[in-house]
């Protein structure tokens, strides 16, 4: 089946091409995709964009996890071109403030959004091949300083939209995956590879057509992104937590207010995951989407922190409770092995199944 005709609800979809090409992954590897029958449509569908070669060329390298101390554990995230650093440097900062005892007090919402905005606020003008300077203790003492608790800093701070899926797993030894995939906007470039009905994304847009932009398009060069998976382990190194969202440039906000329910506040899985959130307003864009900072703040229905962040200087607005402050999933190894896992109530199609 394609998607040339109309479908009701509950019709069943099929898409063969992915199936033969899933299972020649499966079978063969990577070469088996990028040298098989999706490549070859691809180079058709290009028209001379793309050659055997190019993709012939591996492209994905294993990399080594960046890693900051917070809240008395060690959390892991990606390295650029992720945008995981900013992560990690949100919560290396919350890490030294002095944070409210409740995550309903406005003043905990107003440090996480400083929090984000201060480790954010020059990603445009930053090389996005090395980020471990801006994890230097130094460095998130810098910026920590810069934070205001009685009033909003001026500066320029981040958002945007995507299309994402994470999911995470932890097996019976121990052993635990944060994995996340995204084609950017919705069906990402809107081009199909004819034979398998394989769509192609546009993560592309993360690069600049400007000459001397940090992300400059160049040939083998990456754009920016804004996936941002994390781990964490806990003082004696093992397993503690894997935890991801969707949310486009959000995501390091998500996650932060999350990992900071978790391991600061205490709050089982489910509470921490379900609470309503913060997120820097759409129109603030760190990198890619470059804007100014018009200090606004969404707020989701349910929260407790519009009066008391409206006294502190940032303009906020009341969005409804959903998909537009992402769809965060984590699973969480408690003492003795128990694991216990949560998805995101936003989520239409989240699940946290064991076995």
């Amino acid at each position: 089946g394609d998607f040339a005709q109309v479908r009701a609800a509950g019709d069943r979809v099929t898409r063969p091409g992915v199936a033969r090409t899933l299972q020649a992954v499966a079978d063969g590897g990577r070469d088996a995709f990028y040298l098989g029958e999706f490549g070859q449509g691809l180079i058709e569908l290009g028209d001379g964009e793309y050659t055997r070669s190019d993709l012939a060329t591996p492209g994905a390298d294993w990399v080594e996890p960046l890693r900051v101390r917070a809240f008395g554990h060690d959390v892991w995230s990606m390295p650029p071109n992720s945008q995981g650093y900013l992560l990690l440097m949100s919560l290396a900062i919350l890490d030294g403030l002095d944070l409210p005892a409740s995550p309903r007090h406005p003043a905990w919402a107003h440090l996480l959004a400083e929090a984000a905005r201060v480790a954010g606020h020059d990603r445009p003008s930053r090389l996005h091949e090395d980020a471990k300077d801006l994890l230097d203790p130094g460095e998130i003492a810098r910026r920590r300083a810069m934070i205001d608790p009685v009033k909003r800093l001026r500066l320029r701070g981040p958002a945007a939209d995507g299309d994402t899926t994470y999911l995470c797993a932890v097996d019976g030894d121990g052993m635990g995956v944060s994995l996340i995939q995204s084609n950017a906007s919705g069906f990402g470039s809107m081009l199909f590879e004819p034979r398998t009905g394989i769509n192609l994304h546009n993560r592309g847009i993360g690069f600049s057509l400007k000459p001397g932009h940090p992300a400059e398009y160049a040939p083998g060069r990456r754009p920016p992104h804004t996936l941002a998976p994390a781990l964490i382990t806990g003082p004696g190194g093992a397993l503690r937590t894997v935890v991801g969202t969707m949310g486009g440039d959000a995501q390091p906000q998500i996650l932060a207010q999350v990992i900071t329910r978790l391991l600061h506040h205490g709050e089982e899985p489910g509470q921490a995951v379900a609470a309503p959130r913060w997120r820097l307003g759409s129109g603030n864009g760190f990198d890619t989407w470059d804007t100014p900072d018009d200090a606004l703040i969404d707020l989701e229905e349910g929260t407790t922190w519009a009066n008391g962040l409206a006294a502190l200087g940032h303009q906020v607005r009341a969005l409804p409770y959903g998909s537009s402050f992402g769809h965060a999933h984590l699973i969480d190894v408690r003492p003795g092995g128990m694991l216990a896992g949560a998805s995101d109530p936003r989520s239409l199609v989240g699940a946290a199944i064991g076995r």
